[in-house]
Order: C-alpha cells, then sequence, then structure tokens
C-alpha cells in the first residue's frame, strides 16, 4: 500500500474526509445557530453540575451556548472562537482548558469566564454578556457595551434565550474526599461531613 510520510494512502483519504465533513458540519451548524436559537438539554448534566459548582445560573450557561454554538461542541468561529461556550485560545490558555472541543473541559473554562465577568461587573448583566462576546478590553475601551452590531445582536439573543428557558433553581454541588480518599461529588447535603458544609 502506498505511503506519504509514513501514513497509508486509505487512511490519508479517509481522515480528509473527516476533516471535510466536520468542516461542512461546523459551517452548518453556526449557520443554523443564527436560525434555532433556543435553550436544550443536551451536556445538562455537566452545564447544571459545572454551574453549580461555581455559582452561574444554569439557565444562562444554556443560553450563552445556544447563543455561541447552538450546541455544536465542533464549532469554530470566523475569529477563532472554539467549542461550545466559543473560547478565544487565549481565553480558553487562561481558564485552565486542555481541550476545547471536549464538552466538560470547554463548559469548565467558560462557566469561569462568565463568573470572572461576573465579579467584574457586578450586576451589569449587559456588561457581562458584551465583555463574554467581544472581551472585556473592548467592553473598557467604549466605557459599556460596544456599538458593534453583532455584540448587541448577541446581547438580545441570550436574553431571549433566558426567557424562554425553564425557571429552575441551581443545586449546590458539594466534593469531598471520603476516609478512602475518593473524590465524592454529591447535592445531598446529609451525605457531605461537617468540615466540608458551609
Amino acid at each position: 500500500m502506498p505511503a506519504i510520510i509514513g501514513v497509508p494512502m486509505r487512511l490519508r483519504h479517509h481522515r480528509l474526509a473527516s476533516l471535510l465533513g466536520m468542516a461542512w458540519s461546523v459551517g452548518f451548524c453556526l449557520a443554523e445557530a443564527e436560525a434555532a436559537p433556543g435553550v436544550s438539554t443536551k451536556y445538562d448534566t455537566i452545564v447544571r453540575t459545572t454551574a453549580a459548582r461555581h455559582g452561574v445560573d444554569t439557565a444562562l450557561v444554556h443560553s450563552i451556548i445556544a447563543a455561541e454554538s447552538n450546541y455544536n461542541r465542533w464549532a469554530v468561529s470566523g475569529k477563532g472562537a472554539q467549542g461550545l461556550m466559543q473560547l478565544m485560545p487565549e481565553t480558553a490558555k487562561d481558564y485552565g482548558v486542555k481541550n476545547v472541543f471536549d464538552a466538560a473541559d470547554n463548559i469548565e473554562g467558560g462557566v469561569k469566564f462568565l463568573k470572572a465577568l461576573q465579579a467584574k461587573y457586578p450586576n451589569q448583566p449587559d456588561l457581562v454578556l458584551a465583555a463574554y462576546n467581544a472581551g472585556p478590553a473592548a467592553v473598557a475601551k467604549h466605557g459599556g457595551v460596544p456599538p458593534f452590531p453583532e455584540t448587541q445582536t448577541y446581547i438580545a439573543r441570550v436574553k431571549r434565550n433566558l426567557r424562554l428557558a425553564p425557571k429552575t433553581k441551581n443545586t449546590r454541588i458539594y466534593e469531598f474526599r471520603d476516609k478512602e480518599g475518593r473524590l465524592v461529588i454529591t447535592n445531598d447535603i446529609r451525605l457531605v461531613p461537617p468540615a466540608y458544609r458551609p
């Protein structure tokens, strides 16, 4: 079997087809995100656990994912934002994301970023969303929400998704090590040793 750079020709064609298929899928899903807003239950367990751990509203995280990638974990924007929560490479690195296309890793980084923005702009949800979309530097430069049409549309889309999201109560998640050193993650406070309770 012929090989180029040590890779069998058949495997090279398979990988090329996979890459082309992924590129088509990414383009299709980004276009679809414009036409099909709204929250989904996809990745709900990861979203709920991560949001609860960081004290961020679950519905807000779902609304951002719906607006950013329409739940396509392979999404890549023209500007280079990647994954479910459309993290720029620098942001992903800043928040410890190793694989932006891994749903749990991407959501963890996105929620940490969102939590940092909420701390930076307390009780100012439009500034939080503007900074998530355009970056904190753009918000600082413009002294508020930047006048970019994309950012204005993004804020409106997330807020619309948030209004449509089912109202749920965030559940507090507790993490601790048991006597054998195993990591325990639970939402049942009765299982949590007193030293780990609020």
